[in-house]
């Protein structure tokens, strides 16, 4: 399938400004000199953004960009959906809410298996961002470094690929066939993506990529018609005379090639045993024969075993040690093979180590599994890309920090500086003060507590730092004790609670923001104006120059912005810091001054990506839940009792849709009992 021709079409209220117009101009020369790596090293609120902005649309090619957290990639997804809302702006991260991975533990000889829970909505998006780069070229794919993991081949994605046609010749049975084929799921319930029903001359499919359902109408062997509609109001949303339709598995396998895995498994079986028994491994060997025959089993019979990408090198048909299929090898190459797109990859400090470091990591624990006769020698194949792999897939890079390491300083051609902001925003003001308390002083946690209540006053936001999780969660309780609206954020929390604990902050539904170092890099927060650093003596990750750097930008996109670090000692990292941050502000102050500029506050509409990963269903109980809080008040057990009762009505009629909501309503409400009920034990206790 041949990409569209469309192209970037850049929409800003503002035009470049400050630092911003040379850097775009430096950069884009850097490009069309064929320069493989350049930085922006743009302090915080400098715009590093809407600079990769411009550069996108005056380039235009396709363009990975990546984030080293889901969180960040979500709020930059956001930015560039609002800079170019004709194109196709698509986040990409793993589909996981949680994850444990398969491991065994020889010391304890524990083997651990495999769990994970799997976000449909991220899974839905992940398909959008592939069958987009497959179809368009003004496509930016904004992902996290789950883009270095296995994926699909794009060829037999591709290949899978059915379009649909009116007037095209095809029978009722040969279109479920080709539905089957293609792995989506028969219901006769509720449509999700991936699932399709079919109702006389009518089948109805919700293709994986969105929340709409296409109806194909059929009469005789012919598709007669094709409409859009809207799942809830059957609104007819458009006419379509033509559809592409993709599969529902990024992994898509013919019979032909699952033949040619599973022989292919039982020659490596064969061999890996003769090796076992040589080398006096009975057990293992037993072990593994069993474990092996039984996915072979579930493979022939069902086409699936869990753990299937272990055997992925089969299914693929690749070599021994060749690199796997991933996100990258959905973007376009030229005539010659050569990458032919852009990568921007922000936060490069943080983001090229998590590249680097996740193939080592990955096979050590499966090295383990192999060497106990858990899984095969070509499980190891089933991997991240090696760094120098990633290297040789993407085409030009543009890294964007703050503070750049020393790969970005080694290997970029230029490093283009912007620290002027368009807004004429200052880097904050810094102090120092004690973490312990002396005399008048408070210490730490009381100087914050006083510093957060002065700006709650005057309708600003505030942000602590912790150095563990523990301490912020405990700091959170205890900021509440002391009646400051406050909650905390780690990486514990779901992906998309993480986007709406930002969003509810952002909207003044709590003042006080306590974290770790999910609180520094990319996250814009213009209406905090004061920043707590805890312990910023305590040398180390997350009290180094860069981290500190990072964090004390916070606050710089607030003209009142201000930090407080609570040391007793003044570290290297302090220092540096420090100073740095002090010769930023007087560049700063003196361009201000020279052109008479006034500092202004970054104005920032407060919208999140999760309205996109919502379902309808999900919100439809807090919709319900909402009307009804408003009838019943705070008689949460009559709300309850009343939705248990209307649920086994429900059930009693076979209406399992509405059944569902209700069931889901009762959990939500029954979660707020239990809260209060711990709450009360708690209270009993103290």
């Amino acid at each position: 399938m041949s990409r569209g021709n469309n192209r970037f079409h850049l929409k800003a209220p503002y035009e470049p400004a400050g630092d911003q117009p040379g850097a775009i101009e430096a950069l884009l020369r850097g490009l069309t000199n064929g320069e493989m790596r350049e930085t922006l090293l743009g302090v915080t609120g400098s715009g590093k953004t809407f600079t990769a902005a411009n550069v996108i649309a005056r380039w235009g090619k396709p363009t990975l960009v990546i984030a080293h957290n889901k969180t960040l990639a979500a709020q930059l997804a956001q930015e560039y959906q609002d800079f170019f809302p004709d194109a196709a702006v698509h986040y990409f991260v793993s589909y996981y809410d949680f994850y444990q991975p398969e491991a065994y533990i020889p010391a304890s000889d524990t083997y651990i298996e495999k769990d994970a829970a799997v976000n449909v909505e991220i899974e839905r998006l992940r398909h959008a961002s592939t069958q987009a780069l497959l179809t368009r070229r003004d496509t930016i794919i904004v992902a996290s470094v789950s883009c270095i993991y296995g994926l699909g081949s794009p060829e037999e994605y591709e290949r899978e690929n059915m379009r649909l046609e009116t007037g095209m010749a095809l029978s009722r049975s040969e279109l479920l066939h080709a539905l089957v084929d293609r792995f989506f799921e028969r219901t006769t319930l509720d449509l999700t993506p991936g699932t399709f029903r079919a109702m006389g001359n009518r089948v109805e499919v919700m293709p994986v990529q969105e929340k709409n359902i296409l109806a194909i109408e059929l009469e005789g062997d012919r598709i007669v018609g094709m409409k859009k509609i809207d799942p809830v109001s059957q609104t007819v949303l458009e006419e379509r005379a033509a559809f592409f339709l993709f599969p529902a598995k990024h992994f898509v396998t013919s019979d032909e090639d699952r033949e040619r895995a599973l022989h292919s498994i039982r020659l490596e079986l064969e061999e890996r045993l003769e090796v076992l028994h040589a080398e006096g491994k009975i057990l293992e060997a037993d072990r593994l024969k069993r474990r092996t025959k039984h996915d072979l089993s579930m493979i022939e019979e069902i086409g699936y075993t869990n753990g299937i990408e272990n055997y992925s090198r089969h299914l693929s048909g690749k070599a021994p040690g060749e690199p796997p299929e991933t996100l990258l090898s959905y973007f376009p190459k030229t005539a010659q093979g050569k990458p032919d797109f852009l990568t921007i990859i922000d936060e490069s400090h943080v983001t090229l180590p998590q590249l680097r470091g996740m193939y080592a990591g990955d096979q050590s624990r499966k090295r383990t599994l192999v060497e106990h006769g858990f899984r095969l020698p070509s499980a190891l194949d089933n991997r991240p890309l090696r760094a120098e792999e990633f290297r040789e897939r993407v085409g030009q890079i543009i890294f964007t920090s703050a503070t750049p390491g020393e790969e970005e300083r080694t290997t970029s051609a230029r490093i283009v500086e912007q620290v002027i902001r368009p807004t004429g925003l200052l880097d904050p003001v810094l102090t120092v003060r004690p973490v312990r308390s002396s005399g008048e002083y408070p210490g730490q946690v009381r100087d914050f507590i006083r510093e957060a209540e002065t700006e709650v006053a005057k309708g600003n936001r505030v942000i602590a730092t912790t150095l563990t999780k523990k301490m912020a969660e405990d700091l959170a309780a205890f900021l509440k004790e002391k009646n400051v609206r406050a909650e905390y954020l780690h990486s514990d929390i779901k992906t998309i609670d993480r986007i709406r604990i930002l969003t509810n902050f952002r909207k003044g539904d709590f003042d006080c923001l306590v974290g770790v170092n999910l609180l520094r890099e990319g996250l814009d927060l213009p209406e905090v104006t004061f920043i707590g650093i805890l312990d910023a003596d305590k040398e180390g990750f997350l009290r180094s120059e860069t981290s500190l750097i990072q964090t004390i930008g916070r606050a710089a996109r607030n003209v009142s912005g201000r930090v407080t670090l609570y040391a007793d000692a003044v570290t290297g990292s302090l220092e540096r810091s420090i100073a740095e941050t002090n010769r930023r502000r007087k560049k700063q102050l003196d361009y201000n001054e020279a052109h008479g500029i006034t500092p202004e506050t970054i104005r920032k509409e407060i919208r999140d990506i999760t309205d996109r990963m919502e379902s309808e269903h999900d919100r439809t109980v807090r919709a319900d839940l909402a009307l009804d809080a408003n009838v019943f008040g705070k008689d949460r057990e009559a709300l309850l009792r009343r939705k248990e009762r209307e649920m086994k009505e429900a059930v009693k009629v076979l209406d399992f849709e509405t059944a569902a909501i209700l069931r889901d309503e009762i959990r939500e409400l029954g979660k707020g009992k239990e809260s209060k009920r711990r709450r009360g034990i708690s209270q009993s206790k103290a």
